[in-house]
């Protein structure tokens, strides 16, 4: 899936879901170390931990690149 962010650096963020669990996060654009790390804290993780654990961290402008992550796989989350 393809997420264009809102508010952030980066540009936007590219993942895929698996049997519910979160796979390959690519950021677009943005601070390169910290979103990377960002990918692999959470490859794997299930898509409502990492919306637990990442929502509402914010950087600037009411959100981060984080938060936007956890926005993605909610409103992923949202239409299945």
């Amino acid at each position: 899936m393809k997420y264009v962010t809102k508010g952030v650096c980066a540009k936007e963020i590219r993942f895929e879901v698996m049997d519910g669990r979160v796979r390959n996060v690519k950021f677009v654009g943005g601070c390169a170390g910290n979103l990377k790390a960002i990918g692999i804290l959470v490859e794997g993780m299930s898509v409502q931990d990492v919306i637990g654990k990442l929502r509402g961290n914010i950087c600037q402008n009411g959100t981060s690149c984080a938060d936007q992550l956890a926005r993605a796989l909610q409103s992923l989350a949202e239409k299945a």
